[in-house]
């Protein structure tokens, strides 16, 4: 029997600045067996700071600009948490992230850059643009410059950072009647020695920056800043680039600061040996250096090395910076200026260079290696055929496919016993129990991500699908779970996360119990009863002029499918999770008299629309355009990517669809979907009103005769 490694280390790494993209990376193709890797961050990218003036001045697309951490984290094995850290306790040794269970580690590494201290401003937090964090401006940005007619823009900061960003939209700027201002408190660039100044003024007049100097910004307003001796410089679209400073959690640490950011030696350890720090939040004690991201990427090896070496009790090494390093620094056009040891030159082909760097930067985490896993020399027969071409899906896509189970339940020998109501192709069984009629369902799920958290809660709305569709209320549950291989302090984590998370969305229904095993990957399985205080809605009872609604998008066997792959976009696979995770109850007491109703699952919408059919003895017609999406889906459906099941869930004869990528995602198997139900027209259209927002839509009716049809 193949023996698994067990996990036995719990390692996090708190932020996703560049140290720890380059770590990821790096453990990536060369993980450290028994430990699991844990990345937070608010999103699911990272923009790069090289590149945000060549962004803004309209150089760089807003996709190139980001670390895709979805597709990094899958890489590297890791959970990505999507959240941000607000408390880090060193003697509990748990990491705070609002709305969800405590994280545990055993090491943990630290990379959340800095804040702006420009929200204390009066007024920059309702009419201002921070310049950190970099994704919230570069997305406001790209919606400003999209739209503004005479566009008025400030910068208030005088250093590099706050030069390179106005010289940037004046130049993205230049073919409207624009005015940019650059203001700081004293000298714009006083850092500088005075030849290097001299060329970074002249570029900033090139392109008709006005300098406001020794002034005092009283208050920032919808359409100026006023300075203190009362000017008002004008700007609908005012940004900071001064006032730099660490989170304020991070002082609440309780480790070792300087000027509020944590104080590390040359292994980049804090004050705590088990809690690491890099980049601008870290202070670099033995060998102190302005705040840089070129100090970040040398800190990248060291930190690796030094996290696997506590982890396994090897040897640490000692970082120590270089003594200076090149400058180079956007000039708006394709121009940059290049300044070292006092010495600055200024050229296109100096612009050249640095996108040389900073492309090939980012083709680090683009052009991932491929780091698959051979088969023996010699297998059996039909080995590489069931395996397929792609990585089995998890979540409803690993399902056994309709034909085979049908097959099988066929079979099964019917009951005779008074307390069970028969029913027809409805997923749960319908029980009399003591004058009342009780729910039962049970469904089990294969992790669709390596977050405990996210997949207890994909589990227990999933679970719950059957109690909603048939118009019951949750009463109890019980949970079968099987974790990977771990130690005893990994398994009660773990345990910990889910049963919490798990009890949190049942939706008054009591977590009453379970079984626990171990095996070789996560599996979360849910079995609940539910009551019903009126008729339950079965599939038997759709209606011909009945019209059809869907309560969510589909498409998420695509995306998880493409996630794996590693070919899924971070933001559409956290925007697939955020509505698998979207409970159906509110909507579902909305349809409580529905003819017929069912969750859309595995069988995709297709198949369980023609479940209904089937055993309503009615067709259906539905509009394939009136049928949402998930974001992504369909791209990703016409670039070739489907589910597992796919193929089985297509091969249905009942069902008519176009052979198109759209038709195809009727067929795709869905993990968590929405409800599926047939009402009359004037009922749904009065939800629909009040509704459409959430994914809500009416896709078709129900006809006279058999089949459905897709058009």
């Amino acid at each position: 029997m193949k023996q698994t490694i067990p996990l036995t280390r719990d390692l996090v790494l708190v932020g996703g600045g560049h140290t720890h993209a380059l770590v990821l990376r790096s453990w990536g193709m060369n993980p450290l067996p028994g430990v699991r890797l844990t990345v937070i961050n608010p999103g699911p990218t990272a923009p790069y700071s090289g590149m945000l003036p060549g962004f803004v001045a309209g150089h760089y697309t807003r996709d190139e600009l980001d670390i895709d951490l979805v597709k990094l984290a899958r890489f590297a094995g890791a959970r990505l948490i999507a959240g941000k850290a607000v408390a880090i306790d060193p003697v509990a040794k748990t990491i705070s992230v609002s709305d969800r269970p405590n994280i545990a580690y055993d090491v943990a590494a630290i990379d959340v850059g800095i804040t702006s201290e420009m929200p204390t401003l009066a007024g920059f937090a309702e009419h201002g643009i921070p310049a950190k964090p970099l994704g919230v401006f570069a997305s406001r940005w790209d919606d400003y410059h999209a739209n503004a007619v005479a566009p008025k823009v400030a910068v208030i900061g005088g250093g590099v950072a706050g030069a390179e960003l106005a010289m940037a939209m004046a130049y993205a700027l230049r073919d409207r009647a624009s005015e940019v201002s650059l203001i700081d408190r004293g000298e714009v660039l006083d850092g500088f020695n005075e030849p290097t100044r001299n060329r970074l003024l002249a570029a900033l007049e090139e392109l008709n920056v006005a300098l406001v100097e020794h002034a005092d910004v009283a208050e920032v307003l919808p359409d100026a800043v006023r300075l203190t001796d009362g000017t008002l410089v004008p700007s609908d679209f005012t940004t900071g680039a001064a006032g730099a400073r660490p989170h304020d959690w991070v002082a609440d640490i309780g480790l070792d600061l300087h000027e509020g950011s944590l104080i590390v030696g040359p292994t980049l350890q804090t004050s705590n040996p088990d809690v690491f720090a890099v980049g601008d939040c870290a202070h670099l004690s033995h060998d102190p250096r302005p705040k840089a991201g070129v100090f970040a990427v040398r800190e990248a090896p060291y930190l690796f090395d030094n996290l696997r070496a506590r982890l396994s009790g090897g040897k640490m090494r000692n970082y120590h910076p270089q003594k200076d390093y090149l400058k180079l620094i956007s000039l708006g056009g394709k121009e940059a200026l290049a300044e070292k040891l006092g010495t600055a030159r200024r050229s296109k082909l100096l612009w050249k260079w640095k996108n040389h760097i900073d492309r090939t930067f980012m083709n680090q985490f683009d052009k991932l290696p491929q780091m698959e896993t051979e088969l023996p020399l010699r297998v059996a027969s039909g080995v590489k055929d069931a395996l397929g071409d792609a990585p089995l899906c998890g979540g409803c896509g690993a399902k056994v496919g309709r034909n085979a189970l049908q097959n099988a339940l066929t079979r099964l020998p019917e009951t005779d016993r008074a307390d069970i109501v028969p029913l027809a192709g409805d997923d749960a069984a319908l029980l009399k129990t003591g004058g009342a009629l009780q729910v039962l369902t049970t469904d089990h799920l294969s992790a669709v991500t390596d977050d405990p958290v996210l997949m207890a809660k994909i589990t227990a709305i999933h679970a719950m699908g059957d109690i909603w569709a048939m118009g019951a209320d949750p009463q109890a549950a019980v949970l079968s779970l099987t974790l990977p291989r771990m130690s005893a302090d990994l398994q009660e984590r773990t345990v910990t996360e889910i049963t919490q998370t798990i009890s949190e969305n049942l939706s008054g229904a009591a977590l009453v119990g379970g079984h626990t095993t171990l095996g070789d990957g996560l599996t979360i399985g849910l079995s609940i009863t539910g009551l019903c205080t009126n008729d339950p809605v079965t599939l038997a009872g759709a209606k011909v002029g009945d019209v059809l609604v869907l309560t969510k998008p589909i498409g998420s066997g695509t995306i998880l499918a493409a996630e794996m792959r590693r070919l899924a976009y971070g933001a559409h696979v956290l925007n697939c999770y955020q509505s698998m995770t979207q409970s159906s109850e509110g909507i579902a007491r909305k349809l409580v008299n529905a003819h017929a109703m069912t969750d859309v699952t595995g069988f995709g919408l297709a198949g369980h629309l023609a479940g209904i059919c089937d055993t309503s003895g009615v067709g259906a017609t539905v509009r394939l355009d009136d049928v949402p999406l998930l974001d992504g889906a369909l791209a990703l459906a016409e670039s070739g990517v489907r589910s597992s099941l796919f193929p089985d869930n297509r091969n249905d004869t009942r069902i008519t669809a176009p052979d198109t990528a759209r038709g195809d995602l009727m067929f795709d198997p869905q993990t968590a979907g929405g409800l599926l139900a047939a009402l009359p027209r004037k009922e749904a259209e009065a939800i629909a009103k009040k509704h459409a927002a959430s994914g809500f839509a009416i896709i078709g009716e129900i006809t006279d005769g058999g089949g459905v049809t897709f058009s």
